[in-house]
């Protein structure tokens, strides 16, 4: 894949902060910075902790998005699901009525700070609003014990669970895991997100068997076609999901899942619903439950009403410098 010189990229970069609807792994403002090429806008948005190895194949993701291109659709729309923060019960259906048309949810739980009872009361209220026909599935980010995630789950699985997405770290606990859930006969299918987005061998969830299901997303894991092969590799079925982006960064996702040989799950690309803004005229969010393919533009008075303030755009240039330099000494896989 071509690399623009660094110089051409920062001059085509816009830094936007987003303020959050609800607070979201932590974050309550989104910063992003986008980038327009010759073949339209990327994302470049890593999460700020990131260093410039993991940051550099989000930057790869955003030069294939504006200066390559994606492979071509073979479905013109993808359904997608709810995205349920670990909010409390009462905040369940404002939280769902962002989401119309949408039949599955993703629930977060194993939140710091509260309890598998927080879990299982915000849970009911999904599976109680959305009926017994709803897919409804949870995300544990890798908080759980092994005995811990058997334990919740078992508890959770009376709601009737979809999957359990990365409820342990590591894939050797997702493995252990799924032993254990088939002993207790406890029926929750084990996807691994963390364990393929952020892992130096995403292959290791195939070869160790820790997986149902893999979840992936575009920029993490450095582009359309990048994350094309990881699912092709890896041999199981998979959700796309996506890290908070704008409008410009859920096109790339579901440029992704309009690629995919077969989509047999709902995808996690309606997280637009969960910011205070966006940068595009007509934000791309599901409509009866599906977003279409195709390209995204940013407007210019949202670039410039969202714009970051300047320490934070000096902030995101060093950034993106650090990230080319990985690029340029192949620090991506």
């Amino acid at each position: 894949m071509p690399l623009p010189a660094v110089g051409e990229l920062l001059a085509a970069l816009h830094v936007v902060a987003i303020p959050m609807r609800v607070t979201f792994r932590g974050v309550t403002t989104r910063e992003v910075a986008l980038v327009e090429g010759p073949c339209g806008w990327g994302e470049f948005g890593p999460f700020l902790e990131y260093g410039p190895v993991e940051a550099s194949r989000w930057l790869g993701a955003a030069v294939e998005a504006a200066w390559v291109g994606w492979p071509d659709p073979l479905r013109a729309a993808v359904p997608v699901n709810a995205t349920v923060p670990a909010v409390g019960p009462d905040r369940v259906a404002e939280v769902l009525a962002r989401f119309p048309g949408c039949t599955t949810a993703k629930v977060k739980v194993a939140e710091p700070g509260q309890s598998l009872r927080d879990d299982l009361a915000r849970v009911a209220r999904v599976r109680e609003l959305m009926g017994p026909s709803a897919r409804v599935r949870v995300d544990a980010n890798g908080a759980w014990s092994v005995d811990d995630a058997a334990t919740a789950l078992a508890a959770l699985a009376r709601h009737g669970l979809e999957y359990a997405e990365q409820p342990c770290a590591t894939v050797e606990e997702l493995r252990d895991l799924r032993i254990t859930l088939a002993r207790n006969a406890v029926d929750v299918p084990v996807a691994a997100d963390e364990s393929i987005r952020k892992a130096e061998d995403p292959l290791r969830v195939r070869d160790l068997e820790a997986a149902d299901i893999v979840v992936v997303k575009v920029a993490p894991l450095g582009g359309v076609r990048a994350a094309l092969a990881v699912v092709e590799a890896c041999g199981l079925p998979a959700v796309v999901s996506s890290a908070l982006d704008t409008s410009v960064g859920i096109a790339a996702g579901v440029a992704l899942a309009a690629a995919l040989p077969s989509l047999e799950h709902a995808c996690g690309l309606g997280t637009v619903a969960l910011l205070g803004g966006d940068v595009a005229a007509s934000p791309l969010v599901p409509v009866q439950g599906v977003l279409r393919a195709g390209r995204v533009s940013p407007e210019p008075s949202l670039l410039a009403r969202f714009a970051a303030p300047p320490d934070r755009v000096a902030w995101w240039h060093e950034r993106l410098v650090a990230a080319h330099a990985e690029l340029t000494r192949g620090g991506t896989r």
